[in-house]
């Protein structure tokens, strides 16, 4: 929290130190001065009109990790002299530092000694120091480092530049820092990767030290719990365990392919979806994957997103772009033919791949690719009846995640205006909106608003959720667009007899499939309802002497349509349950002589040891219930 100081102020100068004291607030690391500028306790304040910034707000934390990041580099210069340093952030929950160290290799397994260099520095209780200097002064300092150089090269020749020293290290920056090392001691290193110098893979190549930093011990275990929990969920290695689907970072960085069970449960999302959307009033179409670049540079995508577009010029110099999103095809799908006020809305999904190129450190498994494909809509109705279609993709969007167990409790909306690379007038943006929020406030939903994070053609409605561990994931968003239709000259006919441009409404419930398909992974450990699970049991056999009951049932499930496969091998049964449990199968049968005898079944449900007996007919009624009801767990 910050905790502003009461009236009745003093003029100064004072010590940001005896600020804090006089008003006897604890646990301050910093202060914000009257103009919102965070400053060093060490800082000289002109007013006693200030916020005290605690270590464990949002702002003290970002101080005390970016503190952190001074401490990891005054350690490394001491380990690694010739090391040259450019830039060490703080993040979200840690930090990290780039480092270029020539010849030397510096792993993860020497962690330990750099962790025990920080922390003589910590019981030392090295003081942070900041001065102002002129640029030639700092040029002096840094002559040795390229990259600080490179830096200073950006900066006016008759700026004040700040620098900091902590524990033998000099540094450029801005600060705030905390006071001393002692504020530093509940820290971690988590890792190592490869950086570019400035993100530019044709710059040096740097080795890049992440870190962890908190406020108390506490909070710091608390942390790697949810660490634990969070790699315990890595869609990644549930993937591999469920035989889902793969990555080839050489012949397809960013591209999944598809394994059976993964492209099962892709085709089911898909299905769903598609489904809930006919039956709403939506029409499906498709557009083609390579469109002239004209195309983007009408819609502004080009020059908005152009370095991300796969594009070729063909034989006649023409250019062809790989589409990195369906909107400009939905449009002409619209333009194809007169529309009139009687046509409207006009509901319109595509369910298009679609390539953007990311860069590779960005990377992750199906929630950051550069192939994927969209459950697209756009909506083309007229300004009155936008509203009342926002409305209806709302509740859509509701009862499409309430069924994957998201319900309103776990959701949050944001509406995201302009932001400051856009088309269109500002009279068109204040318009869109008011529309919005005044939507918005007539359907009752409360919203919390995210300046400057729009789309660039018109504001956004952003839905993000909690998952069981706590993490906020952003998933479905809904557009208004009234810039996209005035640049395509998109028209309808009014019951005026005059032209007018519609408005465009562009909705993704789940974003992506892809992204939806790993985060869903995360949410549910991979363990998948039984409706859009690719594998709903497996049949095991205990000996030979049940084969042809086992091979019977087999038959039976296959041919009601129900996943289950048959494993009767001669591998032990600990191995297979242990083999199928691994693999998040629901339902493990195990057929014995008794239950050959008594034409039962005996099933193990995954996430428990015990076996429950019960008839064919009983089994089979309890998987129609689940699947047609959708439910979310295995229990019989």
């Amino acid at each position: 929290m910050e905790n502003k100081k009461e009236q009745n102020l003093e003029q100064g100068p004072f010590k940001g130190f005896d600020l804090a004291k006089k008003a006897k607030i604890e646990n301050v690391i910093a202060i914000r001065d009257s103009n919102g500028e965070a400053k060093d306790l060490s800082a000289v304040f002109m007013s006693e009109d200030v916020e005290f910034i605690d270590k464990g707000s949002f702002d003290g934390l970002g101080i005390i990790r970016h503190s952190s990041a001074h401490l990891l580099a005054a350690a490394l210069k001491k380990l690694y002299p010739s090391a040259k340093f450019t830039i060490g952030p703080s993040i979200e929950n840690g930090f990290y530092y780039d480092i270029d160290f020539g010849d030397i290799k510096v792993g993860e397994n020497d962690f330990p000694k750099i962790e025990a260099e920080m922390n003589n520095i910590i019981k030392e209780d090295s003081k942070f120091v900041r001065k102002n200097i002129s640029k030639s002064e700092a040029i002096e300092i840094f002559k040795d480092n390229k990259y600080k150089l490179e830096i200073l090269g950006d900066i006016e020749d008759d700026a004040q530049i700040s620098i900091y020293e902590f524990g033998g290290y000099i540094d450029l920056c801005r600060g705030p820092h905390v006071p001393s090392a002692r504020y530093l001691k509940n820290f971690k290193l988590t890792k190592i990767s490869g950086a570019y110098w400035k993100a530019d893979q044709s710059r040096d190549k740097l080795t890049r030290i992440y870190g962890t930093a908190w406020d108390s011990k506490e909070n710091l275990d608390k942390w790697f719990k949810f660490t634990e929990e969070a790699e315990k969920r890595d869609h990644k290695k549930i993937c591999k365990a469920m035989d889902l689907c793969h990555f080839e970072p050489v012949f397809a960085p960013g591209a999944p392919f598809y394994h059976p069970n993964g492209w099962f449960l892709f085709r089911t999302f898909v299905e769903f979806l598609r489904n809930i959307k006919l039956d709403n009033g939506y029409v499906e179409v498709c557009t083609p994957t390579v469109m002239n670049r004209c195309l983007w540079e009408t819609s502004g995508h080009w020059e908005k997103y152009g370095e991300h577009n796969y594009s070729g010029k063909m034989e006649d110099e023409t250019q062809f772009c790989v589409k990195p999103m369906n909107c400009p095809g939905g449009v002409l799908v619209y333009k194809s033919s007169p529309k009139s006020y009687k046509d409207l809305p006009i509901r319109m999904a595509e369910f298009g791949r679609v390539n953007r190129y990311e860069a590779s450190g960005s990377l992750n498994g199906l929630l950051r690719v550069r192939e994927f494909t969209q459950d697209d809509a756009h909506i083309f109705c007229t300004l009155e009846q936008a509203e009342k279609e926002i409305a209806s993709a709302i509740a859509l969007f509701e009862r499409i995640y309430a069924t994957f167990g998201f319900d309103r409790s776990h959701m949050e909306i944001a509406l995201s205006t302009r932001p400051e690379k856009r088309i269109g007038s500002e009279e068109v943006w204040d318009k869109s909106e008011q529309f919005l929020a005044q939507a918005l406030d007539t359907l009752g939903i409360k919203f919390k608003l995210q300046p400057g994070e729009g789309a660039f053609y018109g504001p956004k409605l952003e839905f993000g959720f909690k998952d069981a561990i706590g993490r906020s994931w952003q998933i479905g968003t809904i557009q208004l667009d009234m810039n996209l239709p005035a640049r395509f000259k998109m028209e309808y006919i009014a019951n005026d007899g005059k032209k007018h441009e519609p408005v465009m409404l562009h909705l993704a419930c789940f974003g992506s499939i892809e992204r939806f398909l790993g985060m869903y992974i995360e949410q549910c450990e991979g363990k998948f309802p039984l409706w859009v699970n690719p594998i709903q049991g497996v049949i095991i056999n205990v000996n030979d002497s049940v084969n042809d009951y086992c091979e019977e049932l087999h038959k039976l499930f296959k041919n009601n349509k129900y996943r289950i496969d048959l494993d009767i091998s001669n591998s032990s049964v600990q191995g297979k349950v242990k083999e199928y449990s691994e693999k998040r199968i629901p339902y493990i049968i195990t057929i014995g002589p008794k239950e050959k005898e008594s034409k039962t079944l005996s099933i193990r449900i995954f996430g428990s040891d015990k076996q429950i007996s019960i008839s064919i007919d009983d089994f089979i009624a309890k998987l129609n219930n689940k699947i047609s009801s959708k439910n979310l767990d295995f229990n019989l």
